[in-house]
């Protein structure tokens, strides 16, 4: 699931300004000297901690041109891109903490409402979990398959980037230009980690070299069909309604901007990333790092919300995997497989029968089976949710200039005014890594009731029902938790109908459990990658296309991958706690609101909510 400002907190980094209207936030240096004031008249708390939160969304905002088109914002920022560095990283850190001190000096939370407290709560943990990661910020890589300014950018521009006026259209061309300095920041700061003995696996660099030579193929760099970038950019403006001689302007000027800015920047960062690559190691662990032991504690703890060490994770992972084992083993018996459940798990593997063709007419079913899975899941969805969701859904390919290094499935929240749909996108390139069976699941969670359900009511909550940082920010545990959740709720909305498709639910619930085992073992007992694709193999029906490219995803993306089980688990528990303690006036829509219209959290802070409305529930 991608939030607004996933680019500004990953790879793209954003720059602190100055520009706020509560002085409290503003950096030190300009806030103005104390002076003797007359005693202030008594304030309404909740109104003046709202004016607070939106200073505060105002501040972050100002930082991150990206963030506020995630957001549908346009104004003077939209043709700029994100600072990138260390500068911008300290920046950041320090509006975090400068915002929650202001904060614990001006309100007293014991004086507040009940939910004027959990946002409290929630601002104050949200920074203790940003600087729990902070002292590791450059180990993180700044070019790898999954993340980095080489694929970002140009997503960004295609998914994100609105052109509805001429305006538009010179803005879409200033991030272009934008994008060679940027490119070339990055390149630096990647030379920088490096000097501190921060590089990626060898295998890593030929993929990022590969994306980064598809950014700069076809027109208008060499000769053939327009480049990804450059085709969206002509299919937006011939939607204006403009003379032609202004369209044929605009085009020109993107033209120039790509091959004057983006070609040059992206012959170097290839450059770079050869020269890289002959000094890459194979070790794959972040283990290798000098802190990397403290690094990969530091995320569990934080995508996971949780203190569980790389030893507990990694036997929860082992205990799930034998429990899915157990009720998949329940399924081969159930169809009449005479085999047993590796030899099942073979079956399905190499069964050209659960595979859709790899040709357009296959892609396009599939896409037309999740499609199916929508509308049958539609039709339910009043019986499990109180509040429905208004946004569209939109299904759709994986573009192609990213879709061989891409994963499998994944989601984009529609900005808060509807402007733009939430986006299932479904990774297509080779079908051989798209089972059948696993296509019900895949959409649930991707989708309805998962993550376009939890993020489009998000993004629909009216104004003040929660402060944006609740709004627009989220916790993995809680957010894929809920998404790999889903996927079981959809078997009582009555999708999984035929076994073998409930053989595919249970694929993917398998597939995150043993996500548990194989980050754990990568990072924490050293395994090597070769040892955990192994591991995958002996234990899952996966695809082996699929199976090394989640392997080397948990490689560049420690820890993050053990949060979906975690998650899922917990919230699991809560309901079978609410139905034990409220009986008959247990409600599913009740008990899915309390837990999807606050806003994302912690697990333990998410507990404590459930646990008031069992107590308010019963009366």
């Amino acid at each position: 699931m991608i939030r607004f400002a996933l680019l500004a907190s990953t790879a793209l980094l954003a720059a602190c300004a100055t520009t706020t209207t509560d002085p409290l936030l503003a950096p030190p240096e300009m806030q103005a000297p104390a002076a003797e004031a007359p005693a202030p008249a008594p304030v309404d708390q909740a109104a003046a901690l709202k004016t607070f939160f939106d200073d505060y969304d105002k501040a972050e905002l100002a930082t991150s041109p990206l963030s506020k088109a995630y957001r549908a914002i346009k104004d003077g920022d939209y043709g700029k891109l994100d600072e990138f560095g260390e500068a911008a990283a300290l920046a950041n850190r320090a509006l975090d903490q400068r915002t929650v001190e202001a904060m614990q000096a001006r309100f007293d939370r014991a004086a507040l409402r009940p939910d004027d407290q959990l946002s409290y709560d929630l601002l104050v943990y949200r920074n203790q979990r940003s600087a729990s990661i902070f002292p590791y910020r450059r180990n993180a890589y700044v070019f790898d398959q999954m993340n980095g300014a080489q694929a970002d950018i140009p997503a960004f521009l295609i998914n994100i980037h609105k052109v509805e006026s001429e305006a538009d259209a010179r803005d879409y061309i200033s991030r272009i230009r934008a994008t060679g300095p940027f490119i070339d920041q990055a390149v630096a700061e990647a030379a920088e980690r490096e000097k501190q003995g921060v590089l990626p696996p060898k295998w890593v660099f030929a993929q990022v070299i590969d994306q980064s030579k598809n950014i700069v193929s076809g027109a208008p760099f060499d000769r053939g069909a327009d480049n990804d970038v450059f085709a969206d950019f002509k299919g937006k403006v011939a939607k204006l309604s403009i003379p032609q001689a202004s369209k044929d302007a605009l085009i020109g000027d993107a033209r120039t901007a790509l091959t004057g800015s983006v070609g040059p920047a992206y012959q170097r960062l290839v450059a770079s990333l050869t020269a890289q690559s002959a000094r890459a190691g194979t070790d794959d662990g972040i283990w290798r790092f000098k802190d990397g032991a403290a690094q990969y504690q530091a995320l569990l703890n934080y995508y996971t919300t949780t203190k569980l060490t790389g030893d507990q994770i990694h036997a929860l992972g082992l205990a799930q995997v034998a429990r899915i084992h157990g009720e998949m083993d329940a399924i081969r018996k159930q169809v009449g497989f005479k085999g047993n459940l590796s030899q099942f798990f073979a079956h399905i593997r190499d069964g050209k029968q659960y595979y859709y063709p790899n040709t357009p007419a296959g892609k396009q079913r599939y896409l037309d089976e999740s499609l199916k899975a929508q509308a049958q899941v539609q039709a339910a969805l009043p019986r499990y949710f109180g509040r429905l969701p208004k946004t569209a859904l939109l299904i759709k390919a994986v573009e192609p200039f990213r879709e061989k290094n891409a994963g499998k499935a994944f989601y984009q929240d529609p900005p808060p005014d509807g402007s733009r749909p939430g986006t299932y996108y479904v990774n297509l390139y080779d079908m051989r890594n798209m089972p059948s069976v696993e296509v019900e699941a895949l959409y649930c969670h991707e989708g309805i009731p998962g993550h376009h359900l939890q993020g489009a009511l998000l993004s629909e909550l009216g104004e003040g029902e929660v402060p944006p940082f609740r709004q627009f920010s989220g916790y993995t545990a809680t957010d894929e938790g809920w998404g790999l959740y889903a996927e079981k709720l959809c078997k009582e909305m009555g999708l999984y109908t035929d076994p073998y498709r409930d053989f595919g639910r249970l694929q993917l619930e398998l597939h995150r459990a043993i996500r548990l085992v194989v980050d754990s073992g990568l990072h924490h007992k050293r395994w090597s990658r070769e040892r955990a694709i192994k591991y995958v193999e002996d234990n899952s029906a996966d695809a082996k296309g699929g199976i090394v490219k989640a392997i080397e995803r948990y490689i560049v993306y420690p820890g993050q991958a053990t949060a979906y089980m975690v998650g899922k688990l917990k919230i699991e528990e809560l309901r079978a706690r609410a139905k034990a303690a409220l009986g008959a006036k247990y409600d599913d829509r009740g008990f899915h609101d309390t837990v999807l219209l606050a806003g994302s959290m912690p697990l333990d802070l998410l507990e404590a909510r459930v646990d008031g409305w069992i107590a308010r529930t019963k009366g």
